[in-house]
């Protein structure tokens, strides 16, 4: 395996088992929040945000995580050997996504001037994390299987799974 797609929810653990399969296999990491936020939490145009991208998965080997599904699945699918899933519970999302806002330190897996906040956007951030496997989960599935129906995918739930898969990265060859 040598491009591989992580999906999920916020707080999930997306970025942080993206980290981790990177230094196992040795692969970049490309975190899609980096790429598509600009300063001050701001939308690029799609056409630019699909060219970083673009460019961000040319190499032969990669980790992308992120959903991002309408604008990229596109691009990164055809190219990929696995989509992971992660199935994290919505509860443990939230109190990872308000606890990260909370403490506000910069993460690796943000783009530069866009820090954590406590606002009405956050509010309806944490809505979307909440109903995550009831609105969006579906229409990222339904379109990974058009994109993406060949590429194997497994899903992980919970930290024993998690682990499991990291110790088979590192067999194989």
């Amino acid at each position: 395996m040598q491009r591989i797609v992580i999906l999920g929810n916020a707080g999930s653990g997306k970025s942080t088992l993206a980290r981790a399969v990177g230094e196992r296999l040795k692969l970049p990491v490309v975190h899609l929040d980096r790429l598509f936020w600009e300063p001050g939490w701001t939308k690029p145009q799609n056409a630019v945000f699909r060219a970083s991208v673009s460019q961000a998965i040319s190499g032969s080997g990669w980790v992308c995580e992120g959903n991002y599904y309408r604008q990229t699945f596109d691009l990164r699918l055809p190219r990929a050997d696995l989509v992971v899933w992660l199935d994290t519970p919505r509860v443990t999302c939230l109190s990872r996504v308000i606890l990260r806002s909370a403490l506000n330190r910069p993460r690796p897996d943000l783009a530069a001037g866009c820090r954590e906040r406590l606002d009405k956007e956050f509010l309806e951030f944490l809505r979307y994390i909440w109903n995550f496997d009831r609105d969006s989960r579906p229409l990222i599935e339904q379109e990974r299987l058009a994109r993406g129906a060949l590429v194997p995918a497994i899903n992980l739930r919970g930290s024993r799974q998690i682990s499991d898969f990291l110790s088979s990265l590192a067999r194989q060859p």
